[in-house]
């Protein structure tokens, strides 16, 4: 997506279909599900269908409509209602409880987002009025958007799981699985480089500074682990072997019994998972998903290697276009919303973009010399700072428009109703 900061003073018409386009594509990731269907919480991390079309609508009406003179609130209790974790404009009603909401209805939201839209529409025609913050907000708003529909996603396709009549949210082309590459690994060679954003194009506050890291050479696996060799994991006994776990994984997986990844089941001695697209077989040769970082972590050192940082992860995909299995470019083409390939050299990007959200073995800290945004933005990333690790390369449920090489995605490691893969990464 373009930055609206760099195009504010270009054709009136291009800032409205930009807009426009971010916010249509939440309503068209609607259009298969019933009321009843977005009014579902299924655990105290997912929200409800109707909660996330209200509260992208909510912050645009806080942060920036609400700032404008004779705008009049669609309704003064969704400033309580759909408000997230922004404890500097007031209190936000509890996550875990957002699935007790039975209003507002799915159409009073419906109205609501239609209300904003007019009114910020109506608005970017001052173009060279608006203040230089009014752009920053919009265009965080959009990519704050963009975030949402990403988890409207993995949210629906958790409370489906839990339906034992296994609904499809799309009736859509399923994936054909290729060969998959041997591992020619992709070498880093050892050396001082600049990560972190820079400087061109929209960026989180977390993405700054740029700044120079020293790395030792290494390797890095030109694709993602594929079930077949998640299953090899499992055969082999991975979820019963301590040696090969964390501490605080090992109590995760026994106070949990997990035993596959999250979505996976087994039915007369073949494996099957639950997808979008309904209840299907395990392909062996397609990206492994839905897989917590202690269970990436467990596989690497299984398989004798490790997790890449996060550093050298955007090292070695620096220069890669964003280009891969991605969902606006699924839902176009009538593809399943599911990782579709297990790809390497095929794919030309060695699927370093889409598919899935790819966990390193970094924990989410802020970057040397990181300074949070002022005022309420200020609580978007910085506060997350603790107890999560980052992951890179977007999934098959981001956004095209919204990635970047520099873009840090993070998540607690026992996270696993996300669209989450491994790559593997080697000293050697």
């Amino acid at each position: 997506m373009e930055s609206v900061t760099e195009t504010r003073t270009q054709n009136y018409s291009q800032l409205v279909n930009q807009y426009v386009k971010v916010r249509s594509f939440s309503e068209r990731l609607c259009e298969t599900l019933t009321a009843e269907d977005c009014a579902v919480q299924s655990m105290p991390d997912a929200s409800p269908t109707r909660w996330h079309l209200a509260h992208t609508t909510w912050f645009f009406e806080q942060f920036l409509l609400s700032e404008c003179a004779g705008y009049q609130e669609f309704n003064r209790d969704y400033m309580l209602l759909f408000n997230s974790y922004y404890n500097s404009v007031g209190q936000p009603y509890p996550r875990s409880q957002r699935g007790l909401l039975s209003r507002p209805s799915r159409d009073e939201v419906l109205a609501y987002r239609a209300y904003v839209d007019e009114a910020l529409v109506s608005l970017l025609p001052q173009v060279e009025q608006l203040s230089e913050r009014f752009w920053e907000i919009l265009e965080v708003g959009l990519h704050h958007e963009q975030q949402h529909q990403e988890l409207l996603l993995t949210d629906i396709k958790h409370a489906f799981s839990l339906n034992p009549i296994a609904p499809v949210y799309r009736h859509d082309s399923w994936p054909t699985s290729l060969d998959e590459d041997p591992l020619e690994w992709i070498k880093v060679a050892g050396g001082v480089y600049a990560v972190g954003h820079d400087g061109k194009g929209f960026g989180y506050d977390n993405e700054f500074p740029r700044h120079n890291v020293l790395v030792p050479s290494l390797h890095l696996a030109p694709r993602l682990v594929t079930c077949e060799e998640y299953l090899q994991f499992m055969e082999e006994g991975g979820y019963q072997r301590s040696e090969l776990w964390l501490s605080l994984g090992w109590q995760t997986v026994s106070e949990q019994q997990w035993a596959a990844p999250l979505y996976w089941q087994q039915k007369g001695g073949e494996w099957y998972q639950f997808t979008l697209a309904g209840l299907t077989p395990i392909d062996p040769r397609l990206p492994v998903c839905h897989v917590s970082f202690f269970e990436a972590d467990a596989f690497a050192r299984w398989a004798g290697q490790r997790l890449p940082s996060e550093t050298e992860w955007e090292i070695a995909a620096q220069g890669v276009s964003v280009d891969g299995n991605l969902a606006d470019r699924l839902i176009d083409l009538g593809q399943a919303i599911h990782p579709h390939r297990s790809g390497g050299r095929s794919t030309g990007n060695h699927q370093f973009f889409g598919d899935v959200w790819e966990w390193t073995g970094s924990p989410y800290v802020a970057y040397p010399g990181y300074r949070p945004v002022d005022g309420a933005l200020g609580e978007y990333n910085g506060k997350f700072m603790c107890n999560q690790y980052v992951l890179k390369g977007g999934s098959c449920a981001t956004s095209s428009s919204h990635l970047r090489t520099s873009y840090r995605n993070f998540f607690p490691p026992t996270a696993r109703w996300q669209f989450t893969g491994i790559r593997l990464a080697s000293d050697e």
